[in-house]
């Protein structure tokens, strides 16, 4: 390895491929769980410095909820956990490098919403009671990062008032709600105003105390009618304490995602079978953000991928413990 691999796994002009073996080859070197798990494939016996990407073990996301997934020895720079209610169990995350988090956060979201221009309104009942939310850190850190001052939290269980954010309005800045998506539309029960013209909404796809389920385009219908914004103007994003990384679906329903994270749809009965596109199963992720935790993941998120690498998400695969980002299901 010529340079870091910190340095090496946002670099694009590296091929994925080459990344993620490097990746994978230092993550069973040093991460004791992940390497007993790719012993039951036989993988040592093997020369695996360039395995293929499909070839590579994706360890079942629950391990993170089971023992400290660490490719790293000392304490952690950060820990996140998972949202939940009663005894159930909470994933955790710790996070060796801050900067890692940084970096996939920023590079992802000033993609789609460029820092020098956008300004953002948090709106995040039930995950604003989790003082470990990896989704509070990183809207907390955007907020702090705007040149203008002007992006804010705004006030949990009160109707938003335009009158209330008119420096940003008379700012001609971009306004982005970010918010959890039942949260959202309790403010538009709640009789919000509409959104100033200038806005867009992000939608992180749920929160730990919602009511009922609702198809995505359930959901986006009724934004758009309370908002009173276009559909074009509401976007997805796709993220969980488990990954480092955000993956967001602008103006629709299919996530692209960012050069450094590639999913796979896996059989459900036989992960190691990847389906074809539009083929319904898990995803599988490869999150190299996870640098020093475990970038091989196989969710619990049923979903579909298209031929150019996009993907949708179905739902929970296990609806008995529904978490957090992931519960809202599409139906026919």
């Amino acid at each position: 390895m010529s340079r870091p691999l910190q340095q090496l796994i946002f670099d694009s002009t590296v091929p994925f491929s080459e990344k993620a073996s490097e990746v994978f080859n230092y993550q069973r070197t040093h991460c004791k769980i992940y390497s007993r798990f790719t012993d039951v494939f036989g993988l040592r016996k093997k020369d695996t410095n360039q395995i293929p990407i499909e070839d590579i073990p994706l360890i079942p996301i629950r391990v993170f909820k089971e023992a400290e997934m660490k490719s790293y020895t000392g304490s952690a720079d950060l820990l996140f956990k998972s949202s939940g209610t009663g005894n159930m169990n909470r994933s955790q995350h710790f996070v060796k490098d801050r900067t890692i988090y940084v970096e996939a956060i920023e590079k992802e979201f000033y993609r789609h919403f460029p820092k020098e221009n956008t300004s953002i309104l948090c709106y995040t009942p039930g995950y604003a009671e989790n003082p470990h939310s990896s989704l509070i850190w990183m809207l907390n850190h955007l907020v702090e990062q705007d040149p203008s001052g002007l992006s804010q939290f705004i006030p949990l269980q009160q109707p938003f008032r335009k009158k209330n954010i008119q420096n940003l309005i008379e700012s001609e800045r971009k306004i982005v709600l970010f918010g959890a998506a039942f949260g959202l539309m309790d403010l538009i029960e709640l009789k919000s105003d509409p959104l100033p013209d200038t806005a867009e909404i992000v939608e992180t796809g749920g929160m730990k105390t919602h009511r009922r389920e609702i198809t995505k385009s359930e959901l986006r219908d009724k934004l758009s009618d309370g908002f009173q914004i276009g559909k074009d103007k509401i976007h997805s994003e796709y993220g969980m304490c488990e990954l480092l990384t955000q993956c967001y679906a602008i103006g629709g329903e299919w996530y692209k995602p960012p050069e450094w994270f590639k999913v796979a749809v896996r059989n459900a009965e036989d992960p190691t079978k990847i389906c074809k596109p539009y083929e319904q199963g898990k995803l599988g992720i490869i999150d190299l953000a996870n640098l020093y935790s475990c970038s091989f993941i196989l969710t619990d998120d049923m979903g579909i991928m298209d031929e150019d690498g996009r993907f949708k998400v179905l739902g929970r695969w296990n609806k008995a413990e529904m978490r957090g980002c992931n519960f809202l299901i599409d139906r026919e």
